[in-house]
């Protein structure tokens, strides 16, 4: 597959980048506040509305009901001191008094940390910056409040919503109950030993939480290969337009970055062969992906007809980001970016698995997706979450920290990898390096049957469905090629990538690779003849069936 996209014409111009006009268009964005559902939001993307409209896309604002979480002043008093202090989206807010408890240290706050330890009642410290798994379990244990220790100085903001998009009448129970605040390390620090000392000292929370029901935007620009042509595949490219405070970095140079991308392929749009659709989200830091989510949601059958592949973009173009090795990538698009971040970096991109986060939202679908958070800084002491500085989801994200060159090279790498999205004959989709990935999940398993769950029937179906892509690609024409390994992206995807309900979103937790084998893999470590192994048939049973069903439908895709 590389050979194959190294050899691909490339005849767009990528040194047509234009830096200092992404830098006029970046500096006009950088003015607005973009918290979702505000009227400064509503400005931004008007403006960027106006430009694409310029480049000859057809624009639509599509307004939706979304639950957003906008955080408000908060404090933290111990022993009598103020310390500084931020609480976080979807944290509840506080009494006006503040609430108080006993403070209970969960070190990073995994499942291990809370095991054996009562904190109903109490306020949890935690180290990092908050996250949705350390809002679940405290809630879950009883917690009223959580405390985050941030790595440094700065405090980020976050959303702790383990639920992923708009909550439903099935999910909403998970949203946090705790009241959450993040303080620095170094007053972070002083609590934790002080309670390695054995003392107690007296912590009140404070926070304001505006939670609730709004209307937000979603900005759709569309550009087909053929106006004629019915139901063309197209290419979704997507990135969040909402910000934390002024957001240059995340995610105004990606907003401009998908400007600039998509004025350099419409030059080249006679050479299409699938449509290009770009979405500006709202609702990404303060609605845990709820604009994405509601347009898989309300789209469903569309996506699913039509999308041949989800490029995302965020946080691109930032000083010190030297790093491009670390962009995540579905192993089937893995040889379409390794080839062209090699060219225009000299870079060698890593294997690394797409985690559970950002505006992928379109797994269930089965739609192959590519990068997130993009470019990054070196390693260094302090650990975040991502690499993309340490001035990430703070007031500090200005102009000041993007360099224009960056920004440049970036854009260079999208547009080149878009153009080929968009022109190659055969779609860059490497079902094979995909499949090639689940005989190895399975050959983990190591027997032809776990307990009396036989998974042998699985490995011969990979085997069959290898051998026909080989056949499909050498045989047939691009058309149909083209439209089988959509049907294909439809059943291995959501094995990939979910739990395998393609009609609903998993929760914005940590999954593994291939998570529908989950259930097979704890039967396979459990104790012959426990109840323990007996209850775990059951699950084991379900998800191999539901593999053996996806191979199926796979394998009907390259029917003779």
């Amino acid at each position: 597959m590389a050979s194959t996209v190294a050899a691909a014409t490339r005849a767009v111009a990528t040194d047509r980048v234009d830096a200092a006009g992404m830098m006029r268009h970046l500096t006009h964005i950088a003015r607005y506040v973009k918290l979702s559902g505000t009227a400064e939001e509503a400005e931004s993307l008007a403006y960027i509305r106006r430009v694409m409209d310029g480049y000859g896309f057809a624009t639509t604002l599509v307004e939706h009901d979304a639950y957003i979480s906008l955080p408000g002043p908060a404090r933290v008093l111990a022993d009598g001191r103020e310390l500084k202090a931020i609480t976080h989206s979807m944290s509840r807010p506080s009494p006006a008094g503040g609430v108080t408890g006993p403070l209970v240290y969960v070190g990073e706050g995994s499942e291990a940390d809370f095991r054996g330890k009562d904190v109903r009642g109490c306020i949890v410290l935690a180290e990092g910056i908050a996250t949705p798994p350390l809002a679940l379990r405290a809630s879950r244990a009883g917690a009223i409040g959580q405390l985050n220790i941030s790595p440094h100085e700065h405090l980020h903001e976050m959303c702790l919503s383990p639920v992923w998009g708009n909550p439903s009448d099935q999910t909403v129970a998970n949203l946090p109950t705790t009241i959450a605040c993040t303080v620095s390390e170094a007053d972070g620090s002083t609590l934790r030993e002080a309670l390695e000392r054995g003392e107690a000292p007296a912590v009140i929370l404070f926070a304001e939480v505006d939670t609730g029901w709004r209307k937000t935007p979603i900005l759709v620009a569309e550009l087909p290969a053929d106006p004629t042509a019915k139901d063309e595949p197209f290419i979704l490219f997507s990135g969040h337009h909402d910000t934390w405070y002024h957001g240059v970095m995340d995610n105004g140079t990606a907003n401009i970055t998908m400007m600039e991308v998509a004025r350099l392929c419409a030059q080249s749009r006679t050479a299409w062969r699938r449509g290009l659709r770009l979405c500006f989200w709202s609702g990404h830091s303060h609605g845990r992906y709820s604009s994405s989510a509601w347009y898989a949601d309300t789209h469903w059958d569309e996506l699913e007809r039509r999308c041949a592949a989800h490029v995302n973009i965020d946080s691109v173009g930032a000083a010190g980001a030297s790093v491009l090795s670390e962009a995540p990538t579905a192993i089937e698009l893995h040889a379409l970016a390794a080839d062209v971040i090699a060219r225009q970096s000299g870079q060698s991109l890593r294997a690394k698995r797409i985690g559970r986060g950002g505006d992928e939202s379109f797994w269930g679908i089965g739609i192959p997706a590519m990068f997130m958070a993009f470019s990054e800084q070196m390693p260094g002491k302090v650990k975040l979450r991502h690499a993309l500085g340490w001035w990430w989801h703070t007031p500090d994200d200005l102009l000041d920290k993007i360099d224009p060159e960056n920004l440049a090279r970036d854009a260079r790498i999208y547009l080149e990898i878009l153009y080929h999205l968009l022109t190659d004959a055969v779609l860059p989709i490497d079902h094979a390096a995909q499949l090639a990935a689940l005989q190895v999940e399975l050959g983990k398993l190591g027997a032809a049957a776990i307990r009396d769950v036989p998974i042998d029937g699985l490995q011969a179906a990979v085997a069959k469905l290898v051998e026909a892509l080989s056949r499909a690609h050498a045989t047939w024409p691009e058309d149909r090629l083209n439209a089988a390994l959509i049907r294909l992206s439809r059943a291995l995807v959501p094995l990939d990538y979910t739990n395998g309900d393609r009609f609903t979103h998993d929760p914005a937790m940590p999954l593994p690779a291939w998570p529908v084998l989950e259930p097979l893999r704890r039967l396979a470590a459990a104790t012959p003849g426990t109840d323990e192994a007996r209850l775990y048939a059951v699950s084991a049973r379900q998800a191999r069936n539901r593999v053996a069903h996806s191979l199926r439908e796979a394998l009907s895709a390259l029917a003779e």
